[in-house]
């Protein structure tokens, strides 16, 4: 395998695991202080401050961290903010916007559920009526009320990845963030076409990675959509209705996911990653296999160990 090691300082191998927060490996080989797996490369820094690159695309990435260490030079690909954006970001609230958001990637048993979704200024009034609003804090009932009623009035795009799905990217090695970005690419092409050419005054996704880890996840997709209007914001719900719009929906997609689930497993499916999702996971083994698991979660998180000792298998 095609690889280069690099000898950096302290500071720079914080920067990088920092930097790779997203493809952090939860399994590392002995004396490593971190190992991640971004696209077509892997990275493996060990307390000795030796950086191993591997991969296809191990001399590019190696190339980033040692003009960094050099001359202090960000990594490329991460996100400059300039004040023509940041003014922009003051004036979400008076934009027509494409949002997108995605639900379930914290959840063992669920698929990801992402939606785009366009809000028109004209549609603030009554989204906010309909009570559209950042849904952290709201049940998952008064959630599906709303989303029952938005569905009628906004385009947006829904696309589920089931767990099957999910449980061969991620063997294949993609990690989280690339699958997300994926997704996100293809909700909004999709929802782009449904508008037709409709005019928007910019793209704004709830931001799971930076900007350039984005594009570059996205870079070997056929079509993709890399627009200057384009914006990535943490907690990007509370910033605009489009963002709030599509992450009611994508929860609304995803509790219909899970109650097939549970109608399907013959017992109530429950959602997050704690230890009664464990005690869900071994039942679910008891009653319909391990080889069920595979339909039902994803099952490279800790819970599938956990269920298994529960079981003592």
């Amino acid at each position: 395998m095609s690889q280069r090691v690099l000898l950096l300082d302290t500071k720079t191998i914080e920067k990088m695991k920092e930097f790779y927060q997203d493809d952090l490996a939860s399994k590392l080989p002995p004396g490593a202080l971190f190992a991640a797996k971004p696209f077509n490369c892997s990275v493996t820094a060990y307390k000795s401050g030796k950086v191993l690159f591997q991969g296809a695309k191990h001399e590019e990435e190696a190339a980033i961290w040692e003009q960094f260490a050099n001359n202090g030079t960000a990594p490329p690909t991460t996100k400059t903010v300039t004040k023509k954006e940041a003014t922009n970001q003051s004036q979400f609230s008076t934009m027509s916007l494409i949002g997108s958001d995605e639900v379930g990637t914290g959840d063992y048993f669920g698929p990801i559920t992402v939606v785009a979704a366009f809000v028109r200024t004209e549609n603030f009034a009554n989204l906010t009526e309909l009570g559209v609003k950042d849904s952290k804090g709201m049940k998952d009932d008064q959630i599906c009320k709303i989303a029952k009623q938005l569905i009628k009035e906004i385009p947006y795009s829904l696309l589920v990845l089931p767990n099957t799905k999910y449980n061969s990217l991620q063997a294949k090695g993609f990690n989280q963030g690339k699958m997300k970005a994926i997704l996100h690419n293809q909700a909004i092409l999709h929802l782009k076409k449904k508008l037709n050419h409709e005019p928007y005054d910019g793209i704004l996704i709830d931001q799971f990675v930076e900007r350039g880890i984005y594009f570059r996840y996205i870079a070997d997709q056929k079509e993709k959509v890399q627009e200057n209007n384009m914006f990535f914001q943490t907690k990007a719900e509370s910033l605009h209705l489009s963002v709030a719009a599509a992450s009611i929906i994508a929860r609304y997609a995803f509790v219909k996911e899970m109650d097939k689930l549970s109608e399907s497993a013959g017992f109530e499916i429950p959602k997050g990653a704690g230890s009664h999702v464990d005690q869900a996971a071994a039942k679910l083994i008891r009653t319909h296999g391990i080889e069920a698991l595979n339909s039902y979660c994803k099952i490279h998180f800790a819970n599938t160990e956990k269920a298994k000792k529960h079981l003592k298998l």
